[in-house]
This record gives structure tokens, sequence and C-alpha cells, in this order.
């Protein structure tokens, strides 16, 4: 506002963020927690689907707890045995289908600072790659914990790089923020249920 004038800009600017109040109480009365905003052709959106399912649809049971790993939508999701804690967290998914594992398996191990060895398979894609890469450095593509899953080379585990989560990203494995990954471990048991779909 230059001289007591409003410029256009201002007046659209003001107008916006009143209409993006307005919206606010409908959202809160309503009870629901979910917002569809416009979506332009041109706008790339996340896939991540972050709403709660029923460990019903996918289990017989929660003995020992349950965790599911659904790829589309980048989302591991965790049941306590009594069901009494539920858990939704964001995840890296495999690159591409190829690498992709689905199917039901178990946690088989739990490792704090987990030392990562690539594969045969990944060495040959990415020479460059070390060797090996010990647990506890800032550099491990493994994080801060893994749960071991029982397939081969197949993990749950954390990553120092944030911006994998959410995308397609890993050779494989599932991928969580260290701080995810480490509620999750602690609550995950050796033989607990693992889905992934």
């Amino acid at each position: 506002m230059a001289n007591g004038t409003i410029s256009r800009r201002t007046l659209l600017g003001g107008a916006a963020g009143l209409a993006g109040l307005a919206a606010l109480p409908a959202l809160a009365q309503d009870g629901t927690t979910e917002f569809t905003a416009p979506v332009s052709s041109s706008v790339r959106n996340n896939i991540s689907s972050f709403r709660m399912l029923q460990w019903q649809d996918y289990f017989d049971n929660t003995r020992g707890g349950a965790i599911l790993v659904d790829i589309t939508s980048r989302a591991l999701h965790y049941w306590s045995e009594d069901q009494s804690i539920y858990r939704l967290y964001p995840t890296s998914v495999p690159l591409s289908e190829d690498l992709t594992r689905r199917g039901m398996t178990s946690v088989v191990e739990k490792v704090v600072n987990p030392t990562w060895r690539p594969t045969a398979a990944m060495k040959e894609r990415h020479p460059e790659w070390p060797d090996v890469v010990e647990g506890g450095s800032k550099d491990n593509p493994l994080g801060t914990r893994a749960l071991y899953l029982g397939w081969t080379y197949y993990r749950i585990h954390g990553t120092h790089d944030t911006r994998k989560i959410g995308r397609k990203s890993s050779n494989g494995c599932i991928g969580l923020y260290n701080e995810h990954i480490e509620e999750l471990f602690e609550m995950a048991n050796v033989g607990m249920q693992v889905l992934l779909v």
C-alpha cells in the first residue's frame, strides 16, 4: 500500500488468505481430517496415501503383532498384538517392479547400527559403490536400525537420506526415517508377521 492506495496484488492476496481461513471451520466442523485441494493437470501429486487401514483386511490375527507395507501408497502400517497400538509411517520403496518383492514373510533379526554390503547385482549396476559401509556411519544406507526379513537381502530399515522417503528410491528394501525405524524397532519382535502388498 503506497500513498493510501491498495494494489491489485495486495487485494488479491488478502482475498485468497480470507478464503482459505473461511474453509477451516468447515473442515473442523464435519469431523473429517481429509482435505481435497483442487488439482491442476500440470501438478504432479505425491502418491503416498496416508489413510488408516484395518488389520482384518490383510491378516487372520495380530498374534505377535503385524506389519503391512503398502508399496503402491508407500506406507507402512503397524499393529500391536492386542491392537492397542497402531502406527502409520511414510516409506521409500523399490525403484522398479523387478526389485520389488510382495507376499508374506516375517522379521527374522533386529540389528542396531547395521553394516551395509551391496549385493552383487547392486555392484554390477553401481561399480563405484563401496564394498562395505560400517554400522553407525552417517553414510550407511541402512540408517540406525534394521529389521531383517525372511527373504535374503530384504530389510525394513532407516535412512539418513530423508529425500528418499515417499519415493521409489531403494534397491528392494523398505526405508523409513531414522526416528520412525527406531520407534518401530522397539515395538517389533523377531517372528512378527510382515506382509508386502
